[in-house]
């Protein structure tokens, strides 16, 4: 075994790439579409590293398959794809790459909220259609985002993130429901309220998911959860798509129920619940909202940097299992 040898999963940022060859040796898979289980599995021989996306999943089956792993960092803030207690007890230390897309993503979920609140989807498919033929005062008439109220559910960087941009850019009430409530001066300084989950899902009249996922939120936002919702209310989704229960949001867009939904992530993804897909009111993007070019070359370099300390001595900056540094 190299302790230097790695892989680097998926397509990089050349200058990262060559950071990365420059201090370890690199199997570089380049190919657009994500390597197999299998594939990744083969290719994982015989390295200490892996430098992956969200798109690998890192299961108990794969660390056994490779035992010589002792590295895994990702390019995500989220790691779902990854079974941090199975690497943690076979100590094999999981990295992230937090913060540096906190602000592209809480804009991108401000954009989602303003797309699905007007309508924009919506208008852009009927003009390209055809079908706009004339005016009318209620010609794809949407809801108001300013001076409405903004509910969050999760309320760690990105949540805060886009609180803010609710309260000082479009004069909203803020309430939040998150697993521990935030300090005073932090509620202060967004204006925001905390609420029960029942009492947010009642109040909001757009409502953003920004939580992690994690067994115990699997499918939180599912039927019971969307009947106390207002028929006028909004549903963003830029966390994680396991947290909606696809079907029975599809249902209740279907019906009426709720106004309108926008989703940047989907449980199966990259493929898409067909029943979304023929909806009008449900606007639909491919897991982009880190997706401006700074940002995505700030995971990258974050992610190789993990990497590189983790191998050469040095101290990774986010790890998500700090306990197997020190055993």
């Amino acid at each position: 075994m190299d302790a230097l040898k790695v892989l680097i999963a998926r397509r990089a940022p050349p200058a990262v790439v060559a950071q990365l060859r420059a201090h370890l040796d690199a199997d570089y898979h380049e190919g657009e579409l994500p390597l197999t289980p299998d594939e990744l599995r083969a290719r994982l021989q015989g390295k200490a590293g892996a430098y992956i996306t969200g798109t690998e999943r890192i299961t108990a089956e794969l660390l056994d398959a490779c035992p010589g792993l002792r590295v895994v960092c990702t390019m995500s803030v989220g790691y779902n794809h990854i079974d941090l207690a199975a690497c943690t007890a076979r100590g094999v230390l999981v990295t992230n790459t937090p913060d540096v897309l906190t602000e592209s993503t809480a804009d991108f979920g401000f954009a989602l909220l303003m797309a699905t609140a007007r309508r924009m989807s919506e208008g852009e498919r009927l003009l390209r259609d055809g079908g706009w033929k004339s005016w009318a005062w209620d010609f794809l008439a949407g809801a108001e985002v300013h001076g409405s109220t903004l509910g969050i559910l999760g309320m760690g960087r990105i949540g805060q993130a886009i609180a803010r941009r609710g309260r000082f850019g479009f004069g909203m009430r803020v309430v939040y429901h998150n697993r521990s409530r935030l300090p005073g001066d932090v509620e202060a300084e967004l204006g925001a309220r905390y609420v029960t989950k029942e009492a947010l899902l009642r109040e909001a009249d757009h409502l953003v998911l920004v939580l992690p996922y994690s067994a115990e939120s699997h499918h939180c936002i599912a039927a019971p959860e969307l009947a106390l919702m207002k028929p006028t209310a909004t549903l963003v989704n830029v966390a994680r798509g396991g947290i909606v229960d696809e079907d029975a949001l599809a249902a209740a867009l279907r019906e009426r129920r709720i106004a309108a939904a926008g989703l940047d992530v989907f449980e199966g993804e990259p493929r898409v619940n067909p029943a979304l897909l023929t909806l009008p009111n449900v606007v639909l993007t491919p897991h982009i909202a880190s997706a401006t070019m700074p940002t995505r070359v700030a995971m990258a370099q974050l992610a190789a940097d993990n990497l590189i300390a983790a191998l050469t001595g040095g101290t990774p900056p986010t790890p998500l299992n700090p306990e197997v540094l020190s055993s």
